[in-house]
């Protein structure tokens, strides 16, 4: 076999001209799905963390199981619920106007990834926040400075210093759980994958797809590594 037999039996170039743009496509939607869902759930995780550490005991709970609940059940069944389950709803959707929500499959996965990774980044600002030195709390009532500007300018700065590489493995696992997405139908990189393979049959299709997951969480892992690098250089 020479090299061109064997670089046909892996990238051929029939297959790539006719599913290659449909492959950049499904990246996209992948990279869209992904950063906006761990965005929101940042945001709601920092809120829940906040809870988890809260003083009110109905909102220590409440924070608690929202927490075991998504951390303890798979997200696909999470998925489903959400889309099937509530889906199945219609006349009450329609009757408080948010069908239009529910009836589509990017909001619904949407909404899953958000809530799922939202729990887990709970628990690694909760336990970033924990860990930050109690000195510094003291420091900050000593300079007066109120419970806001100390968590702003103090506290929150230092427990995202410890959290980033856990939030990084967070985002990797997330990139990685967004393949379930083709199983409501979206055409993300996994979706088009499936696709290309019921149509060519060609077991290199699910390569190309491995390849660019490899891509991605690469990219991911060196930028937050230089992220660390510069929020810790004062450490150094």
């Amino acid at each position: 076999m020479n090299l061109d037999d064997l670089l046909n039996l892996f990238l051929n170039q029939e297959l790539l001209e006719r599913y290659g743009p449909r492959f950049i496509d499904g990246l996209l939607v992948t990279a869209k799905l992904v950063a906006i869902s761990f965005s929101l759930g940042a945001v709601l995780g920092l809120l829940i963390a906040l809870g988890r550490l809260s003083s009110n005991r109905f909102l220590r709970r409440f924070t608690g199981a929202y927490v075991y609940f998504f951390r303890g059940s798979p997200l696909l069944a999470q998925l489903f619920m959400l889309y099937y389950g509530l889906g199945s709803f219609k006349g009450f959707w329609q009757d408080v106007g948010l069908w239009w929500f529910f009836r589509d499959a990017w909001f619904c996965t949407l909404l899953a990834f958000t809530l799922n990774t939202a729990a887990y980044q709970a628990e690694i600002l909760r336990g970033s926040l924990l860990a930050v030195a109690q000195g510094q709390r003291e420091a900050c009532k000593a300079l007066s400075l109120s419970r806001w500007t100390a968590f702003r300018k103090v506290i929150l700065p230092q427990s995202l210093l410890i959290a980033i590489g856990p939030l990084g493995n967070e985002l990797i696992l997330m990139i990685k759980a967004s393949a379930i997405a083709s199983l409501v139908t979206i055409y993300d990189l996994m979706g088009v994958t499936k696709l290309a393979f019921s149509r060519s049959f060609d077991f290199q299709i699910y390569l190309w797809a491995a390849v660019l997951y490899l891509l991605i969480v690469e990219i991911v892992r060196r930028s937050l590594k230089y992220v660390e690098g510069r929020l810790g250089r004062h450490l150094n």
